[in-house]
């Protein structure tokens, strides 16, 4: 049973959510939060698997909400809400830890496969996606988004770093395992040491990191820390 946090400042929303998503067998509505503060407080005592966080919320917005969900060491994933698909506003939220977005005006099925995607540990945004996003806000950000970290990818072997580039580049991994005529599963399991070797929570995280800490830059995936791969 996946259990579900519901952050929205719309009592009619959530009550919509409510309905449709305790439909579901392997899903359950545990709680509702009106805004951020209440979905901070919400996500220490009911310990959701996934919350639904809307951004633009009174007291506390979705992103610092988010921001200190994740800093906080909830394994809570948070799969954010917004009313466009690509602004500044999902690139924050990417950031702050966010696992994936959706558009609100999302089909029901949508959502409910979003809710299952980020449950699962995977990021409920395509790779492309998040690597288009990332390279339109990376240059209005100011600089450095983060001082570049002293080797920051020691404890990585040659095969994590050339995948690491490769889900840089937005690949999914199908294209990845074809790209470096590996399997499918084998790219799992890399993927998976990866995040765990770096401290992150899922692939989307790998994208905004590799560009925050400089392994990458926007318009250029073909370089990591000066050196050429693959």
């Amino acid at each position: 049973m996946i259990r579900v946090l519901l952050a929205d400042d719309q009592a009619l929303l959530r009550l919509g959510f409510r309905a449709f998503l305790n439909q579901e067998p392997d899903l359950e509505v545990v709680g509702e939060a009106g805004n951020g503060e209440e979905a901070l407080s919400l996500t220490r005592t009911l310990k959701p698997d996934v919350v639904l966080m809307d951004i633009r919320m009174p007291v506390l917005d979705g992103i610092e909400a988010t921001r200190r969900i994740v800093a906080g060491g909830s394994p809570a994933k948070i799969l954010v809400l917004t009313t466009f698909d690509l602004d500044e506003y999902v690139y924050a939220a990417l950031r702050a830890g966010a696992s994936g977005f959706l558009i609100k005006d999302a089909l029901p099925a949508e959502l409910i496969n979003g809710i299952r995607v980020v449950a699962s540990g995977a990021a409920a945004v395509a790779p492309a996606v998040t690597r288009r996003l990332i390279e339109q806000f990376t240059p209005h950000l100011p600089e450095p988004l983060q001082p570049p970290a002293e080797q920051p990818l020691e404890g990585l072997t040659d095969r994590e770093r050339d995948i690491l580039l490769e889900i840089a580049r937005g690949r999914s991994n199908r294209e990845i395992a074809e790209q470096l005529h590996i399997s499918e599963p084998t790219v799992k399991v890399h993927v998976s040491r990866i995040l765990t070797k770096l401290g992150l929570r899922d692939r989307a995280q790998v994208i905004v990191h590799a560009y925050e800490t400089g392994i990458v830059r926007p318009g250029n995936a073909e370089h990591i820390t000066g050196q050429p791969f693959g």
